[in-house]
C-alpha cells in the first residue's frame, strides 16, 4: 500500500479553555512526568460554562426545569463537584453514583436515579428523596415495596416510556431497552393509583438512543399526552423529561469529514488504497461495484449539537398538534427535565499519551506505540475518529525530524494484542514524532476517558486531575482533592 498522496486530515474542535491548555506543551509534559502516561485532565471550569449554555436555551423558550449531568458520561470527582456549584442536577445510574454525587455536594432534590436499578440503589434513593425513573411496572411495584417495609418517604417517579407512535405519522421512534412502551401507559397508571400511599408520580420521560429531531419531536409530543391521562386521574405531574443524546461536534472542518467518509467510502469499495490498519473499513463493504452496510461511526462533525440541538429540538413542530414543542410545554406549564452527558462535558478534558517508539513501514507509513492502550482513550470504540495533537518534548524540534512535512502513522497500545489499536485508520500528523513527545487526544471527557478502562495486564489506569486558570497560569489537584473552593494559592504547580 502506497503511502497516500493528500494527507486526510480530521483536525479536532478545540475552544477555551481548551485551546489555552494544548498551547502549554511543558505543563502538560510535567504532569505527565510525574503522574504517568496515560493521563486524563478534566477542566471543570468549562463544565459549568456548558450549563450556562443550556440554560440560555431554557431562558430563551421561557422554560424551567432541570438540567442534570448524566454522570456515567465521566467518574470525575472535580467535574460533579463543580456542577453542584451551579443550578445543574446529576442523573446517577447505579448506587455508586448515588453515593459519590450526595458525596460531592449535591442535595436529593437535585438528583435523578435512571437506569437497572438493585434494591440497595432504589431503597438510597427513596430514603434520600432522589427523583427515580421507573423503568416499568415491575420496577414501580419493588419501589412501592421497599418504602411501606422501611417506613421511608414518599418517593417522587417519573414514568419512562418509549416506543411512542402517532396517527397519520410516518415516523415512529424505536424501541428502547429503557422504559414502557407509551401503549402500556394505562396499567402503569393503574399500578400507580393503587400506591397513592408511597409513591407520587411527577411526571413521565423518555430516552432515545437516536440523533433523529423527528423521532425525539414524536416522543416529546407522546410525553404531553401521557401527561394529559395523568391529569385526567387526578394526579398532578410537572416535569417532562427527554433525557439526553444532544450531541457533540468534535470536528472543527466540515469539510474534512465529507472528503475522508467520501475517501473511505471509495477504499471499501476497492477504488483506491486502504485507509486503515488491515483495509478495516469501519463496517462497509462492496458488493458487485455497490457499497453496502452502514458506517459504524458518530457523527464527529455535528454543526448542531449540544444546547443548539436543544434549541432546534424545541423550536420544532409537534408531529400531529402542530405547535412548536416549547410552545406545548408553555401552555401545559410543564418544566423540563435533560440529562445530557456527552454535551456537557464537551470541550472539558483531554487525555495525554507518550510516545514509546516510532518505527517505519516498507509502504512509508510509520507506526507509533504509546504508553497506553486503546481502552485508556476509547475513541474508537464509540467511533469517533479525530487527530491528535502533537506536543514536543523539545518545542525547538518542530519541523527538524525527518520526514518533514505530513506524515501518516498508525497508534498501536501497549497491549501484548493484535487488537490493541489507538487508532484503526492511518493518521496524519505534522511532522514525525518522537519517543518522549506527546500525543493530546481532545475533548475525551465524554465517555471516553475511563468507561472502558481496566487493569489488562495489570497495568495502571488512568490518573486524573482537575486543571485550570488564575493569574500565574495553569494550575492542578488530583481530580479526587479537587474542590471549588479551593484558592489558585493551595493548588499544585508545574
Amino acid at each position: 500500500m502506497p503511502l497516500l498522496a493528500a494527507p486526510l486530515y480530521l483536525d479536532p474542535k478545540v475552544e477555551p479553555p481548551l485551546t489555552s491548555l494544548l498551547d502549554s506543551p511543558p505543563f502538560l509534559h510535567g504532569l505527565v512526568d510525574g503522574l504517568g502516561s496515560p493521563l486524563n485532565v478534566v477542566l471543570p471550569d468549562r463544565v459549568a460554562e456548558n450549563v450556562s449554555r443550556f440554560r440560555s436555551v431554557y431562558r430563551r423558550h421561557h422554560l424551567e426545569g432541570e438540567i442534570c449531568f448524566a454522570h456515567k458520561a465521566n467518574r470525575s470527582s472535580a467535574l460533579v463537584r463543580r456542577l453542584a456549584t451551579t443550578d445543574a442536577a446529576v442523573d446517577v445510574a447505579s448506587l455508586d453514583e448515588l453515593q459519590h454525587a450526595l458525596a460531592c455536594g449535591f442535595t436529593p432534590d437535585r438528583i435523578g436515579a435512571t437506569g437497572p436499578k438493585e434494591p440497595e440503589f432504589l431503597w438510597l434513593a427513596a430514603r434520600v428523596g432522589a427523583t427515580v425513573n421507573v423503568d416499568g411496572r415491575g420496577e414501580l411495584e419493588e419501589l412501592a415495596g421497599l418504602v411501606r417495609r422501611y417506613g421511608l418517604p414518599r418517593a417522587q417517579v417519573l414514568l419512562r416510556l418509549s416506543d411512542f407512535t402517532g396517527s397519520g405519522v410516518k415516523v415512529q421512534s424505536r424501541r428502547s431497552r429503557f422504559g414502557s412502551p407509551a401503549s402500556e401507559l394505562t396499567g402503569l397508571l393503574d399500578a400507580s393509583a393503587r400506591h397513592l400511599d408511597a409513591l407520587e408520580v411527577t411526571g413521565v420521560s423518555y430516552h432515545l438512543d437516536t440523533t433523529s429531531l423527528e423521532e425525539k419531536a414524536l416522543a416529546l409530543e407522546g410525553c404531553v399526552r401521557a401527561m394529559d391521562e395523568c391529569r385526567a386521574r387526578g394526579m398532578r405531574p410537572r416535569v417532562i423529561d427527554i433525557g439526553g443524546g444532544f450531541g457533540v461536534g468534535y470536528l472543527a472542518d466540515g469539510a474534512q469529514w465529507e472528503r475522508y467518509t467520501t475517501q473511505l467510502t471509495l477504499a471499501a469499495m476497492g477504488r483506491r488504497e486502504s485507509l486503515a490498519w488491515r483495509d478495516h473499513t469501519y463496517g462497509l463493504s462492496s458488493e458487485k461495484g455497490t457499497v453496502r452496510g452502514a458506517l459504524e461511526l458518530y457523527p464527529s462533525h455535528r454543526p448542531v449539537a449540544g444546547a443548539g440541538y436543544l434549541d432546534e429540538l424545541l423550536r420544532s413542530p409537534a408531529p400531529t398538534l402542530g405547535r412548536p414543542l416549547a410552545t406545548l410545554l408553555l401552555e401545559n406549564l410543564y418544566d423540563l427535565c435533560v440529562e445530557p452527558g456527552r454535551a456537557l462535558v464537551d470541550q472539558c478534558g483531554v487525555t495525554l499519551a507518550r510516545v514509546l517508539e516510532v518505527r517505519g513501514e516498507p509502504d512509508g507509513t510509520h507506526v507509533v506505540r504509546l504508553a497506553m492502550n486503546a481502552d485508556d482513550c476509547a475513541l474508537e470504540e464509540h467511533g469517533i475518529l479525530l487527530d491528535p495533537v502533537l506536543l514536543r518534548r523539545d518545542r525547538r524540534q518542530e519541523g527538524t525530524v525527518a520526514p518533514s512535512g505530513p506524515v501518516g502513522v498508525y497508534l498501536h497500545g501497549n497491549l501484548c494484542l493484535e487488537s490493541d489499536l489507538i487508532t484503526r485508520r492511518l493518521v496524519f500528523l505534522p511532522g514525525l514524532p518522537a519517543p518522549g513527545d506527546l500525543l493530546a487526544f481532545p475533548n475525551t471527557a465524554g465517555y471516553c476517558m475511563d468507561f472502558n478502562a481496566h487493569h489488562a495486564q495489570r497495568r495502571p489506569m488512568a490518573r486524573k486531575v482537575a486543571a485550570f486558570q488564575d493569574t500565574d497560569g495553569w494550575q492542578w489537584r488530583l481530580d479526587d482533592q479537587y474542590w471549588p473552593i479551593h484558592s489558585a494559592g493551595t493548588a499544585h504547580e508545574v
